[in-house]
């Protein structure tokens, strides 16, 4: 996942607008209770997960951006992945091979039907893909940047890719198939709404209106047995006060105080929020004194970062380490060598060795430089990121305890974004990392994604280049051997922890409310076989795994 959709992926996350009044109301002498609607029955969803502008377009391409959230569990992918630590689950394909780092072999799944009741084929796995080398726009997680040709082989689709490139499995594998039988007919699939989707996926559309639409569980899907849910109904309208009150089964939303809020508006309601990245300090290795790794790592030796975890998010979130890592996730991949799970320590004293080293010396309450002039940068962040502001924040006024002024810049998102990609920044706060650790490392560190300071970039915002870590992300592609896999991962992390490209802050929270009132079985910190998350692809998961309370326990 890049970067930009990292961004993207908090910035859902975490719309705070009305919570900061309507939400923390447990800080007042007000009850906030839930009130489902009773009109809802006992075999019903509803779910706050897509949101009109105010009213719903009738739009299910499952391609486009402007997409119902629905669409996303009518077509279904050929590998479900959990984004938390990058676990690949068989999906439409029923198994998959890669006999060198060039070539991969995907069996489809026998038994699938489409739901107008015709039967899943290679071939239409083999239409997807040439449908969206057709029409760029369509080719989201951009299979066909790795892709050189696809072709049936029976019950097999083979994949050939352009070059030794075994981690491209992941992301071919995300890619959502369509049927050939409606979808050849198309005039403009790039614009297409799909009015009437017909998809693989445990659901179909039921009524709509532009003020709430629902989906009827699908009795010909391939799993039907282990969906208990008969239907889901999703309005239009959500806000933050709406979250809490109005009954919702399942939502995703940051929430202040959410014991007080959330918590107490249903007994039944409870939460989960995983860490899914890393919230870092990305400095402009393009500007001095940057490019200097003693002045990163004296930035990084002067932060508290149990305070900014505190801080930012609530107390919902815990430091993050200098690894590239995003742990507990993905503890399975941490370098032994790296000490304390590669969380950096406040040290003042070993920050001001560094700064030394560049000739940066405390005099009074300035570190000034031998020019005699005091250390001092911009730090930009978003606009209304309230939990990025916050960690702003707490970063200026640390690094001013060690002589080093920092002055903050909040442009609007848009203009935020526009820096960032454009280099427009001295230190800007970001998000980072992937539940795949090949593309969490190869977006941070990769000299691919290098350009110069005004021009666009989609990853490697900071601008960092390696020629080691470019040899260590090409001899991973090359290989699909995981035992050397693992053995780049672990020096890709101790580049991180010595060259401090980034320098790790927290880690980014994923917010899973739930209710256990009709349905039980969510995601959880003792099983977490899927991200809380209920858009794109993540509910397929969940939805096999929930079952109905029943009888005496409701």
């Amino acid at each position: 996942m890049s970067k930009t959709h990292m961004f993207r992926r908090w910035r859902r996350a975490a719309v705070v607008g009305l919570a900061a009044v309507a939400v923390a109301l447990s800080g007042c002498s007000i009850q906030i209770s839930s009130q489902p609607d009773p009109s809802i029955g006992d075999d019903t969803m509803l779910i706050n997960a897509d949101k009109g502008n105010p009213f719903f377009t009738r739009n299910f391409n499952p391609y486009l951006t402007n997409t119902r959230t629905a669409a996303r569990w009518m077509y279904e992918p050929l590998i479900l992945i959990n984004p938390l630590d990058g676990t690949q689950n068989p999906w439409l394909a029923s198994e998959w091979s890669q006999p060198d780092a060039r070539t991969i072999v995907m069996t489809i799944r026998e038994g699938v039907q489409w739901s107008d009741g015709e039967e899943l084929t290679p071939d239409d796995v083999a239409f997807t893909f040439q449908l969206l080398k057709d029409t760029p726009a369509l080719d989201i997680k951009g299979a066909w940047q790795h892709l050189d040709s696809v072709e049936v082989d029976g019950g097999d689709v083979v994949f050939h890719l352009k070059s030794e490139d075994a981690p491209s499995l992941s992301i071919i594998g995300q890619t959502m198939i369509v049927p050939e039988h409606l979808w050849s007919d198309v005039e403009d699939p790039g614009t297409w709404r799909n009015e009437k989707p017909v998809g693989t996926g445990p659901f179909v559309l039921g009524n709509y209106n532009d003020q709430q639409y629902s989906m009827d569980r699908n009795p010909d899907y391939w799993q039907a047995d282990s969906i208990e849910i008969e239907h889901i109904i999703l309005p239009a309208t959500n806000s933050q006060l709406d979250t809490v009150t109005r009954g919702y089964d399942w939502a995703y939303s940051f929430i202040s105080d959410v014991e007080g809020s959330w918590g107490a508006a249903s007994p039944d309601n409870a939460w989960w929020f995983p860490p899914g990245g890393v919230i870092a300090l990305m400095p402009n290795l393009e500007v001095a004194p940057f490019d200097d790794v003693n002045v990163r790592r004296g930035i990084a030796l002067a932060l508290d970062r149990d305070e900014i975890a505190e801080t930012a998010s609530e107390g919902y979130m815990e430091p993050a380490g200098q690894t590239g890592l995003i742990l507990p996730n993905q503890e399975e991949y941490l370098n032994p060598d790296i000490p304390d799970d590669g969380i950096l320590t406040q040290d003042t004293e070993a920050a001001l060795a560094a700064f030394a080293e560049s000739g940066y010396t405390l005099e009074g309450d300035r570190l000034v430089g031998q020019d005699g002039e005091q250390l001092e940068f911009s730090l930009t962040t978003a606009n209304g990121f309230s939990d990025w502001t916050r960690a702003a924040q707490t970063v200026q006024r640390q690094l001013a305890a060690v002589g080093v002024k920092v002055s903050l810049k909040l442009p609007q998102p848009a203009g935020y974004q526009s820096a960032i990609s454009n280099g427009d920044f001295e230190m800007a706060i970001g998000g980072m990392g992937n539940g795949d650790v090949y593309q969490a490392f190869n977006n941070l560190l990769s000299s691919e994604f290098y350009v110069p300071v005004g021009e666009t970039t989609a990853n490697n915002f900071q601008r960092y280049q390696s020629d080691d870590a470019d040899a260590l992300l090409a001899e991973y592609r090359g290989t699909v051997d995981p035992a050397r896999q693992q053995e780049i991962v672990n020096e890709l992390q101790t580049l991180v922890y010595d060259d401090l490209p980034v320098i790790g802050l927290y880690y980014g929270g994923i917010w899973g409310l739930f209710n256990d009132g009709k349905f039980t079985g969510w995601p959880s910190e003792e099983d977490p076989y899927m991200i809380p998350q209920n858009y794109d692809s993540a509910p397929l998961m969940i939805f096999t795994r929930l079952e109905r309370v029943k009888g005496e326990d409701q």
